[in-house]
């Protein structure tokens, strides 16, 4: 969700309230808590030079990905979230000023 408005308009709300999804809140501003977005980013820079025909093709070589990566990723996380529970949900950078 990341705060982004397209995820919290009252529309996609309803349909998570709906379908009884829990949500968590989450700190604005911290893709570095979102392991999806450093791996959009991996991907990206993995099927930049791919040349495929078809989009089969280039799903193939996302599906090649090694699982060390998305691992690795997600064996980082309580590292990553650390500084957020110290710094009580804020920003990592304004919790000093504060």
């Amino acid at each position: 969700q990341h705060n982004d408005p397209k995820h919290t308009s009252g529309h996609v709300a309803n349909w998570f309230r709906r379908r009884r999804v829990d949500l968590l809140e989450w700190p604005s501003q911290s893709p570095d808590l979102n392991p999806i977005e450093h791996m959009w980013e991996k991907l990206e820079r993995r099927l930049k030079g791919v040349r495929a025909s078809n989009a089969n093709q280039k799903f193939a070589q996302l599906e090649a990905a090694p699982m060390t990566v998305v691992q690795t990723r997600l064996d980082s996380m309580p590292r990553r979230c650390q500084p957020v529970i110290d710094a009580k949900g804020y920003n990592q950078v304004l919790h000093h000023f504060l």
